[in-house]
């Protein structure tokens, strides 16, 4: 690129939405709308299998944990179909329009468009996830101090969407039906669409980054011809940045694990055990996962904030991590009283969600945006779009892990099936405290 080509991208992606480039706008919707489908049609998923399939606990939640883990496990792979073929811009826009088809597809009433459907949008989201947010990373120029604070604001986004899309899609699923509920989903998503492609020129300095990341990764392997390996040319610190990655990639496995039981274990609960109606106004339990969002929605613009004030003073990435699954341990020591008193028969208020939600989701904002802000930072450049798969891998395990507890909601005694998520994660945590050191030396200087 030449030097008034490079000074055209540097002026096109001067600040201009919130202090920030603007095609964060385009992706901060994006993301709204692909994400109220998601967890629109997510919120009320068990609840569907349970009640309207007569599905046992146990088989929705063996299904409800491989569709979402799926969802996530399909990420890795649109990374790689991007990294080599289709490009950030349009897999995402290919799996947008997959997405949509798989709602739609769950509109329909016989039971094998059920599992035709979940299809469709694991194979869509698998496309467009991890690409979205590679897309938000090549925003900003290498060191940029604002690329924190970025993720932060796409991932307000992100539970704008997850709040709105279970109050509505619930709404229509648990109060008039099922179906209608899916169709909500798939026009969530088609709007999605829309802005994304009517907002393509803002994001061209990105797209070009990206392009111009490809083209030495192209040349270098065509140099090397038959005889050099998928991973030749990589120095001892891409290696160790690999290595970090993964890291961090264990112990968010285990926080999704917990994190992500809103849509299974404690949907559940909150339909067999908590108090639906507040001053005559009925409940639904689809609603409950809307909290964790209007939470983000809150929190994000704080932490957003404060890691730009901190600026170099922040908190490292690993002890970031570390704080998300102290607090998520927290959260689920809270659960066990609540536990106890629905299994004495007591119909427990809802303010224990609440209360447990808000502890949570002060350690999602210290992990999520920043594990996605880290892995563009360490990623070597040629592979961007299969670390972020790998990342979101940890989402996949996560929540297969939830859906897995899930069956254990009528079998265990609720304090027990708390207590046990609750040491698990304040154990990763005093394990992830004693790592800060040696994962900072991995990272080679990247916060």
């Amino acid at each position: 690129m030449t030097a008034g080509a490079g000074s055209a991208v540097a002026g096109r992606d001067i600040a201009g939405w919130v202090g920030h480039p603007r095609g964060l706008s385009t992706l901060f919707f994006t993301e709204m709308w692909e994400r109220f489908s998601y967890y629109g049609m997510r919120a009320f998923l068990i609840l569907y299998m349970v009640k309207a399939l007569g599905f046992s606990d146990q088989h929705a939640g063996a299904v409800y944990g491989n569709y979402v883990g799926s969802v996530w496990l399909a990420a890795i792979f649109g990374g790689i179909i991007a990294d080599r073929w289709l490009g950030q811009y349009r897999s995402v826009l290919i799996g947008g329009i997959i997405i949509a088809l798989g709602h739609f597809t769950l509109a329909l009433h016989p039971l094998p468009f059920f599992y035709a459907g979940l299809s469709l949008i694991v194979v869509g989201t698998g496309l467009l996830k991890p690409n979205v947010s590679n897309i938000v990373g090549s925003l900003y120029e290498q060191g940029d101090e604002r690329r924190d604070a970025g993720f932060s604001i796409f991932y307000m986004g992100i539970n704008v969407g997850a709040l709105i899309g279970p109050i509505i899609a619930g709404k229509l699923a648990e109060g008039v039906d099922w179906h209608l509920g899916f169709a909500c989903a798939g026009v969530g998503m088609t709007v999605g669409l829309v802005q994304y492609v009517l907002g393509r020129r803002r994001l061209q300095p990105a797209i070009d980054r990206l392009a111009a990341q490809r083209k030495p990764a192209a040349a270098t392997t065509t140099a090397r011809g038959r005889g050099g390996g998928p991973t030749s040319g990589y120095t001892a610190a891409d290696w160790k940045r690999i290595a970090a990655v993964v890291v961090f990639f264990v112990f968010a496995s285990l926080f999704w694990g917990a994190y992500e039981q809103a849509g299974s274990t404690l949907n559940l609960f909150a339909d067999r055990y908590v108090r639906l109606e507040v001053f005559g106004i009925r409940l639904y339990a689809s609603w409950f996962v809307s909290i964790q969002a209007g939470f983000v929605i809150l929190l994000s613009p704080t932490f957003a904030w404060l890691w730009v004030k901190l600026g170099p003073r922040q908190p490292s990435s690993p002890a970031k991590f570390t704080f998300a699954l102290l607090f998520m341990g927290l959260a689920f020591l809270l659960l066990m009283p609540a536990g106890a008193l629905a299994q004495s028969g007591v119909k427990v208020t809802p303010l224990w969600l609440v209360g447990v939600y808000f502890i949570e989701e002060l350690g999602e904002v210290c992990l999520y945006p920043v594990g996605l802000s880290v892995v563009t930072k360490l990623a070597p450049t040629r592979i961007v779009g299969l670390m972020m798969g790998v990342f979101f891998l940890s989402n996949a395990l996560g929540n297969k892990l939830a859906g897995w507890s899930a069956g254990f909601i009528s079998t265990t005694p609720l304090p027990t099936l708390f207590g046990v998520t609750a040491g698990a994660c304040l154990g990763a945590a005093l394990v992830m405290f004693l790592l800060i050191k040696p994962v900072r030396s991995l990272m080679g200087g990247v916060q």
